[in-house]
């Protein structure tokens, strides 16, 4: 059983939790390789997939969905997990009072899940660091976390569930050698 662990990531939130996932699925005697979705050169040699982007707005990375859109012919026939890294902060809950994890997922799903086949999506808690945001983005960045209010909804910080994605990695391996 081999796996790859594909991930889009802008400022290496992502990129981290693919590795760790990549770490765990090892641990749990499982050969697998972890690469940015652009240097993926083949998925012939591999047995199942996960694959997962940043979130930005609802959505996942461009690269991301055409990964999948370019490759869905192999990955609908092999089992395949998808996970999204995006909301931050302390609270599980939007200020509705809804599940940040319920509803923080990409807005593309449906068809994410549909090209894929995948057995499961799972929304995982980011990471900010404002120091890593550049150019335009960086900018308006730092001139919205002027304000107090901003600075609530925008929490910089490390808020990614090791023990979560760990327990989620748990279920694949399981899944896996069933």
């Amino acid at each position: 059983m081999k796996v790859l662990v594909v991930y889009a990531s802008k400022y290496g939130a992502t990129k981290g939790i693919a590795e760790f996932i990549g770490e765990k699925l090892r641990e749990g005697r499982i050969e697998t390789d972890v690469q940015e979705v652009g240097s993926v050169q083949s998925l012939v040699n591999y047995d199942a997939y996960v694959i997962g982007s940043a979130l930005y707005m609802f959505h996942w990375m461009k690269q991301a969905k055409q990964f999948v859109s370019r490759n869905s012919h192999i990955l609908a026939g092999r089992p395949v997990w998808l996970f999204s890294s995006g909301p931050i902060g302390n609270s599980p809950n939007d200020a509705k009072g809804r599940d940040l994890l319920e509803v923080s997922g990409p807005k593309e799903l449906g068809e994410l899940m549909g090209l894929t086949k995948a057995r499961e999506h799972k929304v995982f808690f980011g990471a900010l660091d404002g120091s890593k945001l550049a150019g335009t983005t960086g900018f308006f960045y730092r001139m919205a976390r002027r304000s107090e209010e901003a600075k609530k909804t925008m929490p910089e910080g490390d808020f990614r569930d090791w023990k979560g994605i760990e327990a989620w990695v748990g279920g694949i391996v399981a899944a896996l050698k069933a």
